[in-house]
């Protein structure tokens, strides 16, 4: 074994206190040294009591409402406006439907000429609403026709029905047409005209 007072190639090495407690830093209580706090995700870990986000901050720190309350407010004008435009369709589609203000009816009373057509006109006015008029012609000569329609679209506020009767040979005779509305409501009206022939 050497001894290493006599032998002249061993020197003895100190160890510093730095290998025992670690790089010198800041001193805490009692001259322990304090390490820096590790980070994590890019936040530094604090340790401590007492460390809050208004003694960090250079501003004060004021909490937001919540998330959800500002999405909803976001969407309330488009949901109210959606509302109104699904409820005005259904009132156009489901509301209230045709509804007849007047029904008149007119014909040329020196009638038609020998052999001619005479063109009987009825005009039906409405509230402009969708639907369907049915109607029928009735003839003083005990003919009448068979039911009838005419659609109403949205916004159209008068129907013209026509009734063409066909006079031929020579005569003389009192005309009368009336149209019988039977739907959405019952009304009538009528025309009268004299048709003259002479051999």
């Amino acid at each position: 074994m050497r001894d290493p007072v006599n032998d002249d190639d061993y020197s003895a090495t100190a160890l510093g206190s730095e290998w025992i407690s670690g790089p010198p830093g800041p001193s805490g209580p009692a001259g322990r040294t304090l390490v820096a706090p590790d980070r994590a995700d890019g936040s530094v870990l604090r340790f401590g009591p007492g460390v809050t986000a208004a003694a960090v901050a250079p501003f004060p720190v004021v909490p937001g409402p919540p998330a959800r309350r500002r999405g909803l407010r976001r969407y309330a004008l488009a949901a109210v406006v959606l509302v109104l435009v699904l409820g005005y369709l259904a009132w156009q589609r489901h509301g209230p439907g045709v509804e007849v203000r007047e029904v008149a009816v007119t014909a040329d009373p020196d009638g038609p000429a020998c052999g001619a057509v005479a063109d009987v006109v009825a005009v039906v006015r409405t509230n402009g609403r969708p639907g369907t008029l049915a109607y029928r012609w009735v003839r003083s000569d005990g003919t009448r026709s068979e039911r009838l329609a005419e659609r109403m679209p949205q916004g159209r506020r008068e129907a013209t029905l026509h009734l063409l009767w066909t006079f031929q040979g020579p005569g003389h005779y009192r005309a009368e047409a009336r149209l019988e509305l039977l739907e959405p409501v019952e009304r009538t009206a009528s025309a009268r005209f004299t048709y003259d022939c002479a051999p």
